[in-house]
């Protein structure tokens, strides 16, 4: 249901400031309006919590659609199976698949961009190393050479936003140098790299570190490896995945303890399967068996994506690891909106942004989702 005129009153409200007790939200029309007209319809958010829609910098998919495969009617179930979790701003991701499949894929997810669906594209492979594959099929991976990584930022139609790379293979600092001389994340991921050619890509210009711990070499004492350096530097956000299944929570602790609230981004990496259940499925040319929740690669047992949804990453968070509220909502809206140069939009409750918010009540269970002043979620108080 749209409303031209809304006031959201009573809830903790999460400001960029800080939690307002008592506070409230003017809807006007699509976006958040300074000022509430006389009779605006009220909305009593009394006991819940008020937090800006959720912004996903890193999804293959959900409602057992793949963003890599699947139809334009079945990415756009995927992408509504996201927002009814509160993803009210979504980028999709590719997995590794041949240059022409990806290019062409890169044409069908920039029209949809375009059209307002999905906030860009993140390509995660081919680029990126053997030692580190995870869930990419090992024949299609290549080295990152700077003239093919143009070649799908070209098909992307200024619609990329993200690419992850293994920056130690031959050609990775030349490609992280392009990305950012074109505006494109570079992300650190998939990789095998040291300490040392690590610290080489960050000061080429990536910014990002693709799913931190997950698929790159322990931190060791010797040898400190990708992670002690994507956690010291403040140039480094980290992506984590708080599923229960990808870290521990002490590995979770360990990097907001050390890159702090403003240099996390909580993502799904979400799969197909992501609000649709256990079963079969195909990530890219690779088959994943769901059970229980947990996506693992049918040869070999690799996990293979996540089934998580951004509303049960910010209660895991909360309830669970015990991180502060405004903490998980920087990592969950603000900083992936500001790495995708979206913050003047989304990612905070501020007056002349979209009307992208979710309702939460005292235990962190999602009650209400907005979408560009729409109730994708409509909340029942009663």
């Amino acid at each position: 249901m749209a409303t031209s005129q809304m006031l959201l009153a009573g809830a903790k409200v999460v400001l960029p400031t800080g939690v307002v007790d008592g506070g409230r939200v003017i809807v006007e029309g699509a976006r958040i309006s300074g000022s509430a007209p006389a009779g605006a319809p009220t909305v009593d958010l009394k006991d819940h919590w008020l937090v800006p829609g959720f912004v996903d910098m890193h999804n293959h998919g959900g409602g057992g659609a793949s963003f890599t495969s699947g139809s334009v009617e079945e990415i756009l179930k995927g992408i509504r199976t996201h927002r009814l979790h509160g993803a009210t701003t979504l980028v999709a991701s590719t997995v590794t698949g041949d240059m022409d499949g990806l290019a062409q894929r890169a044409g069908l997810l920039s029209e949809l961009a375009e059209q307002g669906e999905i906030a860009g594209i993140h390509f995660e492979g081919p680029f990126i190393s053997p030692c580190r594959k995870g869930a990419h099929s090992e024949e299609l991976l290549r080295d990152p050479d700077p003239a093919e990584v143009r070649k799908l930022i070209d098909a992307a139609r200024g619609r990329a936003k993200m690419v992850t790379l293994a920056t130690e293979l031959p050609g990775g600092i030349d490609s992280v140098r392009l990305l950012a001389e074109h505006g494109v994340i570079a992300a650190i991921g998939h990789t095998d790299a040291t300490y040392e050619q690590t610290v080489e890509a960050i000061e080429a210009g990536a910014t990002v570190a693709t799913h931190l711990y997950n698929a790159m070499p322990t931190l060791g004492h010797r040898e400190p490896g990708p992670i002690a350096a994507l956690l010291e530097d403040e140039r480094i956000t980290v992506e984590l995945i708080n599923d229960g299944t990808h870290l521990h929570p002490a590995s979770l602790q360990l990097a907001f303890h050390h890159a702090g609230g403003d240099r996390v981004a909580l993502i799904t990496d979400a799969m197909d399967a992501a609000g649709f259940g256990d079963g079969r499925y195909m990530l890219g040319p690779l088959e994943v068996e769901v059970s229980e929740g947990v996506a693992r690669l049918v040869e070999g047992g690799s996990i293979a994506g996540s089934t998580l949804t951004l509303d049960r990453a910010f209660k895991r968070s909360v309830t669970i690891d015990g991180l502060p509220v405004e903490d998980v909502v920087a990592a969950i809206s603000a900083n992936p909106a500001r790495l995708l140069g979206m913050y003047d939009r989304v990612g905070s409750l501020e007056p002349g942004k979209d009307a992208d918010l979710v309702v939460l009540d005292s235990d962190f269970d999602l009650k209400g989702v907005m979408r560009r002043g729409e109730w994708v979620v409509e909340p029942q108080l009663g």
